[in-house]
């Protein structure tokens, strides 16, 4: 590709790509939301419907909901995007629908007037519209990485399938989009810092390695961790203390739906395989506390082990694992099994979301195996977290230190959004079956 597009060529090419990118812009999509997906629709449905009044107040209340829950979609989902391995248009009608159900909750529990269809129509509407916007998103081409030689951002070429260019020399490239990798702490020339100031003065982004790395797989690089690194993983305490709040109130919420799901399992699995209906087993969380966690027993009941090796050896779920009742492979293919995982978040040894804690045996030997291990036991341990949704169960120490940089990830990024992703994940990973032993 290199640099043949100059002048004019440059400008056309940009001039192409202008409509796709003004679209991009979330001040925009709310703009066009706020008047094609709902002034328009309302008005027009006042003049076919005689009822209807704009200046009425349960048409004033249906108009300020509407523009709030849509906005609070817009921001989700540009949020939602830029986690990844995350397409923003599945996530445009899950935020959606979320946003206008609450502000529906909202407006029942508060007992305000309002006119339903006239919610359903600008829904409807700024739905379509935001799937449009999407599909006219997707036409516009991504920038493409361009390489600065030296250090260690050779990784990028090695370990990500993305479009790269190696640069020759300190010039700048004139892709519209571009974006300038380089591994920043690496001795690089006069020139190239020029360069790198230059760009910065032209809007082009430059990143270090690792930034880039980072956003492109979900994890993180654990095998050269520093007292500087360990410190910028530190998650918020302020969204910690919120999610122990969060999580008592989806307890709440979930019981009347999960303590009929609890009878039937129970009974599923006597009359299958006979009691117990419980299984317990000690598990490293929160501060690297050990705890018993609960889940529905989905094996055979086990014998006496003989030694560490045995211990380690049972607390491992190999594939096609004949220790797995028959009721066992659909608790686990559903994660029905994890339910009872709620007793262990009311006592706060868990939460819904994060880490996955790993038998005391695995725990005690991966620490051994894999430096910076028990970092991962800074935040509570999950029912579901981002290695399940990305990688599913694991075995082998390899695969337990890929999982360790998806858990790092997590940990870096710790906020409500990625959560909400985690969460969304789980529902289709439920839905497919994947992931499970």
């Amino acid at each position: 590709m290199g640099y043949a597009l100059r002048g004019r060529k440059v400008m056309i090419a940009y001039k192409m790509k202008s409509l796709p990118h003004l679209l991009s812009l979330l001040r925009v999509q709310m703009l066009l939301c706020t008047i094609i997906g709902i002034a328009v629709p309302a008005f027009l449905y006042s003049i076919t419907e005689e009822t209807v009044r704009l200046s009425s107040m349960a048409t004033k209340n249906t108009l300020s909901a509407s523009v709030l829950a849509t906005a609070v979609s817009l921001i989700s989902i540009r949020k939602f995007g830029e986690f990844p391995g995350s397409i923003g248009a599945s996530y445009i009608l899950p935020a959606f629908a979320a946003s206008y159900s609450v502000a529906v909750s909202i407006i029942f529990f508060a007992r305000v007037p309002y006119s339903g269809k006239l919610l359903t129509l600008t829904f409807a509407c700024s739905l379509i519209l935001r799937f449009a916007i999407s599909a006219l998103e997707s036409r516009r081409e991504g920038g493409h990485f361009y390489i600065v030689p030296g250090g260690e951002v050779d990784r990028i070429r090695r370990d990500l399938q993305v479009p790269s260019f190696l640069l020759e020399g300190p010039a700048l490239p004139t892709d519209p989009g571009a974006v300038i990798v380089a591994d920043l702490h690496h001795s690089h020339s006069s020139e190239w810092e020029r360069a790198f100031a230059a760009a910065a003065l032209r809007g082009i982004a430059v990143y270090h390695y690792k930034q880039v790395w980072e956003a492109q797989t979900g994890k993180v690089r654990i095998e050269h961790l520093s007292e500087n690194s360990l410190g910028s993983l530190i998650p918020s305490s302020g969204y910690a203390k919120a999610k122990r709040f969060i999580d008592i109130c989806l307890i709440v919420l979930a019981t009347p739906v999960i303590l009929p799901l609890f009878i039937l399992t129970a009974v599923f699995i006597i009359i299958d395989s006979g009691a117990p209906v419980f299984f317990r087993q000690e598990r490293i969380g929160y501060r690297g506390r050990s705890f018993r966690v609960l889940k529905f027993r989905t094996m055979k009941t086990p014998g006496p082990t003989d030694g560490e090796k045995d211990r380690v050896h049972d607390a491992i779920t190999k594939d096609d694992d004949d220790r797995i009742t028959r009721i066992g492979h659909f608790l686990r293919k559903t994660r029905i099994d994890e339910l009872p995982q709620i007793f262990n978040i009311l006592r706060g040894e868990m939460s819904w979301i994060g880490p996955r804690p790993e038998a005391q045996p695995l725990s005690e030997w991966y620490e051994k195996e894999i430096p910076f291990y028990s970092y991962r036991h800074i935040v509570r341990p999950g029912i579901t977290g981002w290695a399940q949704v990305n990688q599913g169960h694991v075995a082998t120490v390899k695969e337990v230190h890929d999982k360790l940089r998806f858990d790092f990830y997590y940990i870096k990024n710790f906020s409500m959004w990625l959560d909400l992703v985690i969460l969304f994940k789980t529902v289709l990973v439920v839905l497919r079956g994947s992931g499970a032993k």
